[in-house]
């Protein structure tokens, strides 16, 4: 039989478990990006949907704001008198902003005004003309004549109401009072039925005279209180004015008002010289009419009385409305050029608002260049070798990151300027800056704190914050000092530099161990067997130790009370203790004393070098098989 060679068992039952979890992990990540980048793929299309839809519906609107509202209709539905120049001359009047422009308002007001009035008075006199004209039939006729009969019957009543009060005044008699009372109440009665037959025959004949004079009479009260309201407002001119706009924002809002401003004064110009072309062609349609009505005049025979007359009052009504008509054409056409003078004041204007918008762009330019050179001089600056290359980096992004900054503080300055509520803006940024500085303002305050009377000083043995050490620096703002290994260890350093920011001299505790005394309480224990001579060895160690430790015991004490200044200090007492307790190999004394942290171990020297000597030579210590232990 031939051998095949040993291949790998690739199945799964052969693979180990961890590897399987690991597939299986893996497919699932990759299922779940794929899912997530369908998901932002969706998000993304329908963002984009809504855009283009918004753009659609932007573009089918793009009319609304493309001129005045009432420019673009003929408004002949809703008056039967243009008042078209009225209402463009009010809106753009709201629009002015220099002194030039408000006198150009004013003026524009004044034309337009007495245009709409001159255009009331030729619709009454071609409404009056055209009723004149026109001959009654059927209902029509009707009315009229009821209308005629109410009008005697107005005309009797007040005749009656005429001759009874004046007979009443000469005989001084109350009792016709009565008399005067019915006869006004029927005149009431008979004009209020004459006014709506007037009413019933202007509907039927077409007489629009009465609705004119409605028309007037609003808009007269209308004019009426917008005097009212507009009163003398003044202004600055046009440059004074543009001193206001102080910040690039302010100087592109001017420039794009500006434009909106100019765009309708041009169309307001050029709806006044359509108005123009329009009032000429009804003028020429109405001057043919009257060379017609003066020749038909000219040819009726004089023996036709009533016919020659009609002709002439006929032409002498046609006459005046020509004239109005005339003094209309010549209103529109100074109102276009009004319109015309104000659009190049506007672009005058225009004209200064991007000389000032220039000016803001070159100061920001200006700003922009002077970091770059700052930073280039900063760079070079601390390029040179003989500075450290750590600190010269640090150093070089703090000064560009500073010069960044304020830069961009001045360009936000250039473009929206100063803010208006500065105190109280001021106020939350100073909050805001204590508490994000708040350990730096700790460390400033802690070094004056370590400067004075129970503060440190360079040499000074210190722990802070659990860490003890030398000091080798005090700054404004960080203390450094040399780490050792234990405090008690003296000149054995660890080699670290440990830098603290001084605020633990306010928020956190140190000790300092240079300054006077620098005691502390040390122990050593000692071992000795349990025999006959054991107490007397005790009190042997216990004498040892109080003569030893006597002068730095007297010593502390002395200090320790001119520290806190009281005189009652028992509670501070530096006396030595021996204390013994049974131990495995016998008796185990335990000996605290007071010592200085620097002669800690020259003290252990010294009583360990005592205690041998005594267990050393335990004849010559006399009997106390009896006495008591020492405490």
């Amino acid at each position: 039989m031939s051998s095949k060679p040993n291949q790998p068992d690739l199945s799964p039952a052969s693979q180990p478990a961890t590897a399987i979890k690991e597939r299986a992990s893996v497919r699932a990540q990759a299922r779940l990006r794929q899912m997530l980048s369908g998901v932002r793929m969706l998000l993304v299309l329908g963002m984009a949907a809504v855009l283009v839809v918004c753009l659609v519906f932007a573009w089918m609107t793009r009319d609304s704001m493309a001129d005045l509202s009432f420019l673009r209709a003929n408004r002949a539905g809703h008056s039967l008198v243009n008042l078209r120049p009225w209402e463009t001359a009010e809106a753009l009047a709201a629009l002015a902003v220099s002194s030039e422009e408000i006198n150009y308002a004013r003026e524009a007001e004044r034309l337009a005004d007495h245009e709409v009035d001159q255009s009331f008075a030729a619709a009454l006199r071609l409404a009056g003309l055209q009723n004149a004209s026109s001959k009654l039939a059927g209902k029509a006729l009707v009315v009229s004549q009821k209308a005629a009969q109410l009008q005697q019957m107005v005309q009797q009543d007040q005749a009656n109401l005429d001759a009874l009060t004046k007979a009443a005044k000469t005989a001084g008699k109350a009792a016709a009072s009565d008399d005067i009372d019915v006869v006004k109440a029927q005149l009431d009665l008979d004009q209020d039925e004459l006014e709506d037959a007037q009413r019933e025959l202007a509907r039927v004949s077409g007489d629009q005279r009465g609705t004119i004079q409605q028309e007037l009479a609003a808009h007269e009260a209308q004019m009426t209180k917008y005097d009212a309201q507009v009163g003398n407002q003044q202004g600055q001119p046009a440059v004074v004015s543009s001193a206001n706009y102080a910040t690039l924002l302010q100087r592109l809002h001017a420039w794009s008002a500006q434009r909106a401003r100019h765009a309708l004064l041009q169309q307001a110009m050029h709806q006044a010289q359509a108005d123009v072309a329009s009032l000429t062609a009804e003028y020429d349609k109405l001057e043919s009419q009257a060379d017609a009505t003066e020749a038909a005049a000219a040819a009726t025979p004089l023996q036709i009385a009533g016919g020659k007359l009609a002709a002439l009052k006929l032409r002498s009504q046609q006459g005046q409305i020509l004239s109005i008509y005339d003094d209309r054409i010549e209103t529109q056409q100074q109102l276009a050029d009004v319109y015309a003078k104000w659009s190049a004041q506007v672009m005058l204007q225009h004209r200064i608002a991007e000389h000032l918008v220039m000016e803001s762009l070159s100061l920001i330019a200006f700003i922009v260049l002077a970091v770059m050179l700052i930073n280039m001089g900063v760079r070079n600056l601390l390029s040179r070798p003989t500075l450290d290359r750590r600190r010269a980096a640090t150093l070089q992004t703090i000064v560009e990151l500073g010069v960044q900054l304020a830069g961009l503080g001045m360009v936000l300055l250039v473009v929206f300027g100063v803010p208006r509520q500065m105190p109280t803006i001021l106020g939350l940024a100073t909050a805001g800056l204590t508490f994000v500085m708040q350990p730096f303002i700790l460390a400033f305050v802690g070094w004056f704190v370590l400067m004075g009377k129970n503060g440190i000083r360079v040499g000074d043995w210190v722990e802070i914050n659990g860490v003890g050490g030398e000091v080798v620096e005090i700054g404004l703002l960080r203390t450094a000092m040399l780490e050792t290994g234990n405090w008690t260890d003296k000149g054995h350093p660890t080699g670290r530099r440990v830098t603290f920011i001084n605020n633990f001299a306010i928020s956190g505790q140190y000790f300092n161990f240079s300054t006077t005394g620098q005691w502390m309480w040390d122990e050593i224990k000692v071992s000795i067997p349990s025999n006959k001579d054991t107490y007397g060895i005790i009190e042997a160690i216990h004498k040892a130790v109080l003569e030893v430790t006597d002068k730095d015991a007297r010593q502390a004490e002395s200090e320790w009370k001119q520290a806190t200044r009281q005189n009652n200090m028992s509670q501070f007492s530096a006396v030595p203790a021996v204390d013994m307790r049974p131990g495995s190999s016998g008796i185990d004394i335990i000996i605290r004393y007071v010592t200085r942290a620097t002669d800690r171990y020259d003290m252990r020297n010294k009583l360990f070098e005592r205690i041998i000597a005594l267990m050393e030579k335990p004849k010559q210590i006399e009997p106390a098989a009896e006495a008591a232990p020492a405490v």
